[in-house]
C-alpha cells in the first residue's frame, strides 16, 4: 500500500516533495495502523505525514515524530 503513494504522483510532482518542518525529502512509509505515510529522511527530526484517500497531508500540525530504533 506505501509503495502505491508514490506511484500515484507524476514523478516531477513527487520529487517536489518536501517536509514542511525540516525541508528534507520524504520517503514512502507504512504507519502503526498500516496507512501510507510519507516519512521525512531528516536524520535528527524524522516526521510522518499522513496520505489521505492518495493525498499527502503535508501540514506541520500533521507531523507525527518517528520513533527511532
Amino acid at each position: 500500500m506505501a509503495g502505491s503513494t508514490g506511484r500515484s504522483l507524476e514523478p516531477w510532482a513527487r520529487e517536489l516533495l518536501r517536509c514542511p518542518v525540516t525541508g528534507a525529502t520524504l520517503v514512502d512509509g507504512v504507519g502503526p495502523d498500516g496507512a501510507p505515510t510519507l516519512v521525512s529522511t531528516d536524520p535528527d527530526n524524522p516526521l510522518a505525514y499522513p496520505v489521505r484517500d492518495g493525498i499527502p497531508v503535508l501540514l506541520v500540525d500533521e507531523g507525527v515524530p518517528v520513533p527511532r530504533g
